[in-house]
């Protein structure tokens, strides 16, 4: 490994799980005069620098953040071309790829590649204020399932500034406002993390047993069964694949009509498409029920990387914290409460905190 080069990259990802863009991430390696890959293997060869050593591009970044290779694997078929006269190289798709496991030295860990790419999907751009919410992203409605907009203006103190589902208009839309402070989800979201530190490292076994404890057998129930219908499901997509083979012979044969034929295919083919769509998503849900169940580990990393913290910081945040999800308010004896259930990374919702959290919030 060049380790030189290693640290840049590094670098690169640490900036981004900060909560910086592909062009901040640029302009800070130009600010600091980071040589960029061209230039940097250019004086290491002898050979001529190029125009401009440290100029950047936020393409350039992006094919950082996105590249596998660098968490220790080998990703093949990234592109192909139409034809061996053409010098044009066209992306495969991922389903398209190939990838082999642990075939070199990882410079950044499977857990932190994947968080970024989960950034990357839910992309912050900055406001006209040049602030950009802390929570930016991750931010939910617990009614509609849309997005929490951050909400400031240049008029704003920063006390202002708030969140607000995408799809209220001022009373016009299809949802409420479900507005709720940055300055009070900030106080949540650290005295959350704030428990879960000080329950983890009071007894760290009683809260492994508790953690998992609150995965109810209603759940436990739920994902088995939902294990035993993708189980079926392949089995008919399998079995749809010799009927469909069967019939193409039968038309070809003779057996049945070139009409029927078509007809019984256009319906294999409409039920197969649905179940391959059902596996999918049932698939995708046991995975990751069974990955938070065993993520323990990762989840303590990142208790013991932050230990004793005084304030939130993006990258506290982003290692934190999956999801939040912001309940609609309600007046309990003339107050205004509000639920917040906050989603960690690894682990999920944990459901066995105190109730001391700050849940109200003036109106």
């Amino acid at each position: 490994m060049d380790e030189e080069a290693a640290a840049v990259v590094k670098r690169v990802f640490d900036l981004c799980i900060g909560g910086k863009g592909p062009m901040q991430i640029a302009k800070i390696l130009k600010e600091d005069k980071v040589p960029t890959a061209k230039a940097y293997y250019a004086e290491k060869k002898g050979k001529a620098l190029p125009e401009n050593p440290y100029n950047w591009k936020d393409s350039t970044i992006v094919g950082i953040l996105e590249r596998m290779d660098y968490c220790g694997h080998t990703v093949n078929f990234k592109s192909y071309s139409k034809s061996h006269k053409l010098k044009k190289r066209i992306p495969t798709t991922k389903e398209q790829q190939a990838i082999f496991y642990n075939t070199h030295e990882a410079i950044v860990e499977d857990a932190v590649f994947e968080r970024i790419q989960e950034l990357r999907a839910n992309k912050r751009r900055p406001t006209k204020a040049d602030r950009q919410g802390l929570f930016s992203g991750l931010v939910y409605c617990a009614d509609c399932g849309s997005k929490l907009h951050f909400a400031t203006c240049k008029s704003f103190n920063g006390s202002q500034d708030h969140y607000r589902c995408a799809k209220y208009k001022s009373n016009t839309g299809s949802c409420t406002a479900h507005f709720i402070r940055e300055e009070v989800l900030k106080q949540i979201v650290w005295s959350r993390i704030f428990d879960v530190t000080a329950l983890f490292f009071d007894d760290i076994m009683a809260f492994h047993e508790m953690m998992y404890a609150q995965r109810s057998a209603e759940t436990e129930k739920e994902m088995k069964r939902r294990k035993r219908e993708v189980g079926q499901a392949k089995k008919r997509i399998v079995e749809l694949d010799r009927i469909f083979k069967r019939i193409y012979e039968d038309d070809i044969s003779g057996a049945i009509s070139h009409d029927r034929f078509l007809k019984l295919s256009a319906e294999y083919e409409v039920e197969q498409r649905e179940l391959e769509e059902k596996v999918k998503a049932d698939q995708q849900e046991v995975d990751t029920y069974e990955q938070n169940k065993s993520d323990f580990g990762g989840f303590s990393a990142i208790i013991r990387k932050y230990v004793g913290i005084k304030e939130l910081t993006p990258a506290i945040v982003n290692e934190f914290i999956k999801k939040i999800i912001v309940h609609a308010p309600e007046k309990v004896d003339g107050k205004r409460v509000q639920k917040v259930d906050i989603v960690f990374n690894f682990v999920g919702e944990i459901n066995f905190l105190s109730a001391t959290q700050p849940k109200r919030q003036g109106a």
